[in-house]
């Protein structure tokens, strides 16, 4: 079964998360999001799984620090276009395991599809 990982490579969420993978010996690729950036394909894929809204940080310094008109009236096609065109305000890590999609990190949630 095929696991990525994605995120942003210094993040302690994603510290937490790829050790967790490694110490149950998950193999697993990594994405770093930051420098390599996400295609808009794999983005939405991932919001009509799990929703734009579960996708987007808007707890992060990126998504903070933009312009009250970018933050305001967010629907589905802005947010998809704020999170291509600054990746770090993805909610991180977000893991691929086979047809599972898990967005941010709990062990507990790890446990239960991550086996």
């Amino acid at each position: 079964m095929t696991t990525t990982i994605y995120g942003i490579k210094a993040c302690d969420t994603m510290k937490k998360a790829r050790g967790w993978l490694d110490e149950k010996s998950v193999a697993y690729a990594f994405h770093d999001y930051k420098s390599a950036g996400i295609d808009a394909k794999t983005l939405e894929g991932w919001a009509k799984k799990v929703g734009w809204d579960k996708l987007l940080n808007r707890a992060g310094t990126t998504f903070r620090k933009l312009p009250d008109a970018d933050k305001a009236d967010i629907d589905e096609a802005k947010a998809l276009a704020l999170m291509l065109a600054h990746p770090s305000m993805i909610k991180r890590p977000v893991l691929e395991h086979g047809r599972d999609l898990i967005v941010g990190f709990k062990p507990e949630d790890y446990a239960a599809k991550v086996k």
